[in-house]
């Protein structure tokens, strides 16, 4: 019960993200081309996704390594099933730490650096 919980909660958030852009949110090209900025930003201390990118990284290495929790080999449709949760996580966490840092990047431009005058 556990495990279609915390499937069906992936399937959501990626429904949530995707719906999002349809709803007026950013496309999914402005969301892609964002990534490279998140990193950029996270790298610099400016912005704070570096345990979410963290994570979304350690997700994509555990995707594409051949080194599997539960192999594809023996276990057929299970050994998939683990891979296609952690890309659909994987999908929503991206979908959603984008959104998050466009807003952020809006924010942020709508301020002036300077010092307050008393």
């Amino acid at each position: 019960m556990a495990k279609t919980l915390k499937r069906s909660a992936a399937f959501a958030a990626l429904a949530r993200a995707l719906m999002a852009g349809a709803r007026g949110g950013p496309s999914l090209g402005a969301r892609l081309a964002a990534l490279p900025r998140m990193i950029r930003a996270t790298a610099k201390g400016q912005y704070d996704g570096g345990l979410r990118l963290a994570l979304m990284t350690a997700a994509t290495a555990y995707i594409v390594s051949p080194i599997d929790l539960i192999p594809e080999f023996p276990l057929g449709l299970l050994g998939l099933a683990d891979d296609a949760v952690m890309v659909s996580w994987l999908a929503g966490s991206v979908l959603a730490e984008t959104e998050r840092f466009l807003e952020w990047e809006a924010r942020r431009s709508s301020f002036i650096p300077g010092h307050v005058v008393p």
